[in-house]
């Protein structure tokens, strides 16, 4: 469906994508824009940029950028349609009927389609367990401690042993091969044609936080291999993004999410009473799956097996949910392997007593490190402080990691200013914590003329009119959106000139012109092109460079394509390139970034001044 443009501008105007990207990643303000970390892969420097003045964001680490509409189509696998009613929804604004177009349309439909062939599969898998043939099944359930209540709640079932038998259901319901190619239900081959993914196996559907079937996972019935199997990542289906159990633990009234490791861990927990359990799906923890228990809780209760490799699933876990701004703590259920074992042999107050004993999680880290030096030997302690100081490196906010170090330092009897100085001094020397570098300086005008090519001179360019639009009218004087050669950026350039003539440059608008996903991400880069220098000469030299540079380019793509005949084309090709053989000579004017087109400005990124006044300086 296509709305009009009117209100998709009207809808974005009233959303604050600060306060949107601050509902699931933790951002501080740094100049003029907020910096977190990335939701969209894991980084330990903040490099994911939020810009207020441009409505965008973007990833310096990743390329991964757009507005408020992209941000919820790339984390929340939102279609446009959703992403819109969302924001409508959260600005108290009543959406029209909407124009339809034959792409969106058939996208929309799409992945409806696919949703409901989750769900038919859902019903297909609950009916087979209530049969004969899921008897063995149910028993499996009911001996592991199940009530039917539980079994229904969380829609468990069955897949029959025969490995086409869900295949077969479905096609008998119309479905077509092609699409159900994509639920991520079946292997194909072309000897055997389809078959089922899952047979014989007890089945776990797996439910967005709207509750929506998107996948399954399924336990092997017997000794086969592996033992859980889950579904493949499908348009429906990002297992990084998605938690077992959080449709039903986002309702819960506790102040803290508890986060362990497998299914029947997260339903024998809300069996007796702990709703606000999860899972991670058959993966690592990710950052985009800390980021969205963020939205829910500020507190995660951690429970992983206590085997080696429980241990390293907690090391690499709580880092993510410190950096997503979740307090952690780690649960110790010794000698049980896991909450279900523990709850089915103590009981739920035993259980309870447990997750008030939990361990602050950054301390747990210490500790684990502490196990592996001997503490008694002066060279033993020596490196365990050593690697204590890096630690509490990794804690940017000054505060907390004062806190910590007072705590640490009496746990372990270590003098707190030694370890204050060993923190400091590791700062300096860039042991501790890395940090994202600003691209090289270009100190003078033929440094950035030769670091510059075609696309990137554009890029640069569309960046400075996006973000200083009081270039526009100097920018205007000497190029077009013809000026632009590469496709895309001048499809770009159009857009911005458009918007200039009507008074108001806004790059996030410019971002909805765009329907690929691809190419979404690769304007929004064009809006976010670094350049780091220092001196006002330095900056003015570089855009004079650029925009030459430009000029040159469109003349050199003219005079090639020109029709040897046309003489008088030549001469007025020639005439152009001789004025602007004149202009690189003069070099820039000395009116150019008068305070009045170039403000004083600090980029958070860079730590360099962006455009700034002759005066200023």
């Amino acid at each position: 469906m296509r709305y009009t443009d009117e209100i998709i501008e009207e809808v974005r105007d009233h959303t604050d994508i600060v306060e949107l990207i601050s509902g699931y990643v933790k951002l501080q303000k740094k100049g003029s824009s907020y910096f977190g970390l990335c939701p969209f892969h894991n980084e330990k420097t903040g490099s994911f940029s939020v810009s207020p003045h441009k409505q965008m964001y973007y990833c310096f680490g990743c390329g991964a950028g757009g507005n408020a509409y992209t941000f919820l189509m790339q984390y929340e696998n939102y279609s446009f349609q959703e992403a819109l009613q969302f924001l409508a929804d959260k600005a108290g604004i009543r959406l029209p009927e909407a124009d339809t177009s034959k792409e969106a349309k058939e996208r929309e439909s799409r992945r409806a389609l696919l949703l409901k062939i989750q769900k038919e599969a859902a019903e297909y898998y609950v009916r087979k367990l209530l049969s004969p043939a899921g008897q063995a099944a149910l028993a499996y359930l009911r001996n592991r401690g199940l009530s039917d209540l539980t079994i229904r709640r969380f829609g468990l079932g069955y897949s029959d042993k025969y490995s086409n038998d869900l295949y077969r259901f479905l096609k008998e319901k119309g479905y077509a091969d092609p699409v159900l190619a994509d639920t991520g239900l079946f292997h194909y081959d072309e000897r055997h044609g389809f078959s089922d993914k899952f047979w014989n196996r007890v089945m776990f559907p797996i439910m967005d936080a709207n509750s929506r079937v998107i996948g399954f996972g399924g336990r092997v019935m017997g000794d086969a291999k592996p033992k859980y199997l889950n579904s493949p990542e499908t348009d429906v289906f990002d297992k990084s993004r998605n938690l077992y159990g959080l449709h039903e633990a986002r309702r819960t009234k506790e102040r803290y999410m508890i986060l362990c490791e497998g299914y029947m861990d997260v339903i024998a927990m809300h069996q007796a009473g702990f709703t606000n359990a999860v899972a991670s799906l058959g993966t690592a923890l990710t950052g985009q799956q800390c980021a969205l228990l963020s939205r829910y809780t500020k507190e995660v209760l951690v429970i992983y097996d206590m085997d080696d490799a429980g241990v390293r699933a907690a090391r690499r876990g709580i880092p993510l949910l410190r950096q997503a701004g979740l307090a952690a703590r780690v649960v110790d259920l010794q000698p049980a392997k896991d909450p279900d074992e523990f709850i089915r042999s103590r009981g739920p107050d035993a259980f309870r007593s447990r997750l008030e004993k939990a361990e602050n999680g950054f301390l747990y880290l210490v500790r684990l490190a502490s196990k592996e030096y001997d503490l008694q030997d002066p060279a033993g302690k020596t490196a365990f402080l050593h690697q204590l100081a890096g630690m509490l490196l990794d804690i940017s906010d000054e505060i907390e990691r004062n806190t910590y170090l007072e705590a640490c330092a009496q746990l372990y009897r270590a003098d707190p200013e030694m370890l204050r100085k060993e923190v400091g001094r590791q700062s300096l020397s860039g042991t501790g914590r890395k940090t994202l570098e600003a691209p090289r300086s270009l100190r003078t005008r033929k440094d950035a003329a030769d670091a510059y090519k075609k696309d990137r001179g554009q890029k640069l360019m569309l960046t400075w009119l996006s973000g200083y639009p009081e270039l526009m009218p100097l920018v205007r004087r000497e190029l077009s959106p013809e000026d632009f050669t590469n496709p895309l950026c001048r499809e770009v350039a159009l857009l911005l000139w458009e918007q200039a003539d009507k008074g108001h440059i806004n790059p996030a608008a410019v971002i909805d012109h765009f329907t690929d996903e691809e190419d979404q991400t690769e304007v929004a880069s064009m809006f976010h092109t670094e350049l780091a220098l220092d001196k006002a000469d330095d900056m003015k030299n570089a855009f004079f460079d650029v925009l030459c540079r430009m000029k040159r380019d469109n003349l050199e793509l003219k005079i090639a394509s020109l029709d040897p005949s046309d003489l008088q084309g030549l001469i007025q090709l020639t005439e152009e390139r001789k004025k602007l053989e004149k202009m690189q000579a003069s070099g820039p004017p000395d009116d150019w970034f008068s305070i009045d087109t170039a403000p004083v400005e600090l980029s958070a990124y860079t730590g360099k001044r962006v455009f700034p006044d002759k005066e200023k300086e």
